[in-house]
């Protein structure tokens, strides 16, 4: 231990950011999965939600920390066991496990957007039918022309 940081290299262990699974990054700003698998706003908590769903039970959350290259945002990483993800769900390279992880986190999104469209459909409804029985209500003011025209060609004269 070498000022208060552990050493211990443990090849066991794979390091997983949720920045890699960021559909809005580039692959040289540091996307690791293809656009399909990737997901808006990756963050820490969905990332594990997601790995638990792929099968995955050796892992551990590590909070509040920031990958070496973006210093500035502490997203928090997830620590995978090689040989956990190998027995569980039967991949033995980070990238198969990190894509298997991304499929699954973009459907778990996808179903989410999904049920909360659906219920704000519903409320949407709900609002309009109410609306309909209360009289309508002008707000009072007139939208003002500026008294310029604009001109459909702009020619020199």
């Amino acid at each position: 231990m070498l000022g208060g940081v552990n050493l211990d290299h443990n090849p066991d262990r794979l390091c997983i950011w949720p920045s890699y699974f960021d559909i809005k990054s580039s692959r040289r700003a540091g996307r690791r999965v293809p656009k399909d698998s990737s997901v808006l706003k990756p963050n820490l908590e969905g990332l594990f939600l997601a790995s638990r769903e792929v099968g995955l039970r050796k892992i551990k959350r590590e909070e509040r920390v920031a990958h070496p290259s973006r210093p500035f945002a502490k997203e928090g990483r997830l620590w995978v066991s090689k040989k956990g993800a190998k027995e569980s769900i039967g991949a033995s390279s980070k990238e198969e496990i990190m894509q298997l992880i991304g499929a699954t986190w973009k459907d778990m999104q996808r179903k989410q957007r999904a049920a909360e469209q659906d219920t704000s459909r519903s409320k949407g409804s709900k609002q309009k039918k109410s609306s309909k029985s209360k009289s309508p209500q002008s707000s009072g003011f007139k939208k003002k022309s500026s008294g310029f025209k604009k001109r459909s060609s702009f020619k020199k004269r």
